[in-house]
């Protein structure tokens, strides 16, 4: 199967209304699996295996999350940790993601002045999302433009709609702006001690 794996990271996405906008979007996109880390995993551990099959069986990941103290909310981290292991993402032997597709689409409460340098934050929403594709840089992948959505506090029922049209688009059509060149450096060949 190819395709767009989204995987959705909201602590309660029955409550929100940017985030499960765009995740029923997605859901309506023939190309596109929806996966609701939360609702999977409500209390116990995360399933590598079944993760890393879903992830294997896409040619592009879109993280999709509310932004939480300028970060991913802790079950998309835990996730990452779980998930993304030495051997598999990266390092050696580490090539089941290399030449796929990683994005994320993000939502904030701020509204999009506040992430520039002269405003509130004094650092660009790119600037604050920037793990994500030094994420994609490690593990040999493609890195999309971000999609995002700021101030959703004040976004109405039309603006909200577009967005979610917009997010299906992004979601089927981006092209990335950073291109993995698919060779590895000298440290994935690098063997460190175990134990």
């Amino acid at each position: 199967m190819a395709g767009t794996l989204v995987i959705v990271a909201h602590p309660d996405l029955a409550h929100s209304r940017v985030n499960a906008a765009w995740a029923a979007a997605a859901r309506d996109c023939a190309t596109c699996t929806v996966h609701d880390l939360y609702a999977t995993y409500p209390d116990g551990p995360i399933d590598g295996a079944h993760e890393r099959a879903l992830l294997e069986a896409h040619d592009r990941i879109v993280l999709q999350f509310p932004l939480t103290w300028y970060s991913c909310p802790p079950r998309l981290s835990e996730w990452m940790v779980t998930i993304l292991k030495r051997g598999w993402a990266y390092g050696p032997g580490g090539r089941a993601l290399q030449l796929k597709t990683l994005g994320i689409a993000v939502s904030t409460g701020s509204n999009g002045a506040d992430y520039s340098p002269d405003g509130r934050y004094g650092h660009t929403l790119d600037a604050v999302t920037l793990p994500f594709e030094l994420l994609a840089i490690h593990t040999g992948m493609h890195y999309l433009p971000a999609f995002t959505l700021t101030g959703v506090r004040d976004c109405d029922d039309a603006a909200l709609a577009q967005s979610a049209m917009h997010y299906v688009r992004h979601l089927r059509h981006a092209a990335p702006r950073r291109c993995a060149s698919g060779q590895d450096d000298d440290r994935a060949k690098t063997r460190y001690p175990t134990g």
